[in-house]
């Protein structure tokens, strides 16, 4: 494994403090969550989010923009929300590979979930050990109940956590839950930020290649687990903690980390 130099976690801590402020939420998905301040609101507004969050920034934001100015995300809603309410919605929306039919079927799933436990952070924690290494059994039960509910067999949103792939957009999601900051609103807050995993994308995959995180050529769950690995070292309660503001270099295009 590589070694951590010992300029690096400065060197992250002065990328975190430039990067991680409220002003640059405006190209991450992240930024609809910070419009929704109740737990359920935000837990459902998340998970949409974070499953379209794939593609083009612009049409991603577009996308989710579509989904909340059509559905009103908070659990009230979702007790009454119908089949018939949604399928105006459902035969119009289209994001990519993501279609309406799978929105929502989230959706319907979801209200499932609230249900049964109430909410979404209920339903993960009732799969969750405090012995668990990381979250992947944890939130394993929940995409297994939400597909359960599912009224769809392709899945674009809701990948399995045990299947090898790195489940970036589901990673993603766990970072906003649990982690709370300026960026991340962190509404699942009891929950160690210890046991998160990268959220995997390409600019973090050429980022922690360049760091010599990895050496890896495939961005899968096992790449991911070194990379965290490495920040774990650096941060052993935090390790995702420097994501967001190392994707921001990554989306600039820069082809260094050498400035900040």
């Amino acid at each position: 494994m590589p070694v951590i130099k010992s300029g690096l976690p400065v060197y992250l801590e002065t990328i975190y403090n430039k990067y991680n402020k409220f002003v640059y939420i405006s190209t991450d998905p992240v930024l609809f969550l910070h419009t929704h301040k109740e737990t359920a609101e935000c837990e459902l507004v998340g998970l949409i989010a974070a499953g379209l969050a794939y593609g083009r920034v612009a049409q991603i934001q577009k996308s989710i923009q579509k989904v909340l100015d059509c559905i009103t995300l908070n659990a009230e809603c979702l007790y009454s929300t119908t089949d018939t309410h949604l399928a105006d919605f459902s035969a119009q929306f289209k994001h990519r590979f993501t279609t309406g039919n799978e929105i929502r079927s989230l959706i319907l799933a979801c209200k499932k979930i609230y249900e049964i436990h109430g909410s979404l952070y209920n339903c993960f924690c009732s799969h969750y050990k405090d012995s668990h290494e990381t979250f992947i059994p944890a939130l394993t039960g929940l995409i297994n109940e939400l597909k359960y509910f599912s009224t769809v067999k392709r899945y674009s949103l809701l990948p399995d956590p045990e299947k090898g792939n790195a489940c970036k957009r589901l990673h993603l999601f766990l970072r906003w839950m649990i982690r709370r900051d300026n960026i991340d609103p962190g509404p699942w807050s009891r929950l160690p930020s210890s046991k998160l995993i990268i959220p995997l994308d390409t600019h973090m995959f050429r980022i922690a290649g360049e760091l010599g995180f990895t050496k890896r050529k495939q961005a899968d769950i096992k790449t991911a687990m070194e990379i965290t690995g490495q920040f774990k070292k650096i941060n052993p309660r935090d390790p995702v903690k420097y994501d967001f503001a190392l994707t921001r270099i990554g989306m600039s295009g820069r082809k260094t980390l050498n400035k900040t």
